[in-house]
Parts: C-alpha cells; sequence; structure tokens
C-alpha cells in the first residue's frame, strides 16, 4: 500500500545552517502521527519543508504526497492538491473577515463557489465544531485569543478538508477547555482517507487526539517511534538521544 505521505532522506537547510540531516518518515491514510521534541530539532522546519516555504532550502531526499514528488511543486500547487498546515502563530489578516478569507482559500482549492452554496458549507462546519456563526464577521485573528486563532485554524482545517494536515503545535498556548475544544475539532475532521502529523512538545493533546505512532525528533533526524505510549515514557525520562529507528 502507497503511503499517502513519504518522507525519504530529507535534509534541509535555513540560510545555509544545516536543520534537518535525514529524515525518513512515512504515513498512510487514515494514521495520526506525532511529532515531538525539544526546541530547536527542527519540527517546524519540517513542517515548512512540506509546505514549500521559500526560506527552507531542500538539499537532498524526496516528499513524495500520493506518490507524487511535491518538492517541485510550489506551495499553492501542494495546497490544491490537498495538502494543510495549521501554523504555530496564525498571523492576523486587518480588515478581511472570516469569511471572506475563508471563501477565497476555497476558491483557490477547488474552484469557485456560489455565495448561498458557501455559506451553507461555512454554517455547517462551524456548527459541527461547536462556533457562533458571529465568528465569521470579525477579521482573521485580529484582537483573538490563542483559543480563538487555533479553532480558526481548525475550522479551515475543515472547510477545505485535504487529505493530510501538519498541525504544528496547536495545543501551543490554550487553556484546559480551549484544548479540549481544539482537540474535539482534530478529531471531528480526520477520517479513514486522511492522515495527519501532529507537531508538539507536550503529551496533554495526546491524551485526546491518539495518535498511531509517536516519532522523537533530535538534531534533525528521528532518534526514536513508538506507539501511544511512547509520549509517557518521555513525560518520565525526557528526550534522550538514541539510534534512528523507525515503527
Amino acid at each position: 500500500m502507497i503511503p499517502l505521505l513519504e518522507i525519504q532522506d530529507l535534509h534541509a537547510e535555513v540560510d545555509g545552517k544545516p536543520i534537518l540531516k535525514g529524515v525518513d518518515l512515512s504515513i498512510h491514510a487514515g494514521e495520526i502521527h506525532a511529532l515531538m521534541g525539544p526546541n530547536g530539532s527542527g519540527k517546524s522546519t519540517l513542517s515548512n519543508v512540506l509546505l514549500g516555504h521559500p526560506k527552507y532550502k531542500v538539499t537532498q531526499g524526496r516528499v513524495l504526497f500520493k506518490g507524487e514528488d511535491v518538492l517541485v511543486l510550489k506551495t499553492y500547487e501542494r495546497a490544491r492538491k490537498g495538502m494543510f498546515l495549521a501554523f504555530q502563530y496564525p498571523p492576523a489578516v486587518p480588515g478581511v473577515s472570516v469569511a471572506n478569507f475563508l471563501r477565497t482559500a476555497l476558491k483557490a482549492r477547488i474552484g469557485e463557489q456560489a455565495v448561498k452554496s458557501f455559506r451553507k458549507l461555512l454554517r455547517e462546519k462551524m456548527q459541527l465544531l461547536g462556533m457562533d456563526e458571529k465568528f465569521a464577521s470579525r477579521y482573521v485573528n485580529e484582537g483573538f485569543s490563542g483559543g480563538e486563532k487555533k479553532r480558526l485554524e481548525i475550522l479551515q482545517l475543515a472547510l477545505l478538508d485535504p487529505s493530510f494536515a501538519v498541525l504544528d503545535e496547536t495545543d501551543s498556548g490554550l487553556d484546559i477547555d480551549a484544548l479540549r475544544t481544539v482537540s474535539e475539532g482534530i478529531n471531528r475532521t480526520a477520517g479513514p482517507e486522511k492522515g495527519f502529523l501532529l507537531i508538539t512538545h507536550y503529551q496533554r493533546i495526546l491524551d485526546y487526539v491518539k495518535p498511531k505512532f509517536v516519532h522523537v525528533l533530535l538534531e534533525g533526524r528521528i532518534a526514536q517511534s513508538g506507539g501511544p505510549e511512547l509520549p509517557a515514557e518521555l513525560e518520565k525520562k525526557g528526550y534522550v538521544a538514541r539510534e534512528p529507528v523507525q515503527a
């Protein structure tokens, strides 16, 4: 069975400094993988490389999405094919309403939709995530709390319906209630045809979003892979350098 996403010997650098030093990882449809590791290990670099941020230069390796090498594609081309990134620090877009922002994003993803059809779809997704419809009239992330910013990321995920999503520290800055709400949103958008890479520092979100595999990234390489029991071990022992092992 061909993986939904396959990373092969991926090396990348930023401003001439090597960050990723041979990452290998396979994610199949229907799987949620968690990626953990200390600050500076390369987690956010990996997320940006996967979606094609121009600041990050790939020096070696391949990234296959549904069997196609996407490293030659622009960011918008990867998004149209069904890849998605939820930002660790979502930016504000003053003067642009959430509804207009999401309609433009959906148009870029699948093409023009009638206003009535879009509003119906948006209403359905907001109800699915337990969001007040007034949220759609606010300006994107302007004056939003940390929880509201992350909920908007999950609303984008639900609306755009990608096949593969990277969630870069979606749990950062969330209180207990917001964490539960965002986690429920992730679970409601998951499915047998989709794959997720959930990047996090802590076990707490993994109490709500259950990964099939957990990987530890250290010094730009996968140092350890295991099942859902691995985060509890890491909580007790911390990140200990090991020889790279794949699940």
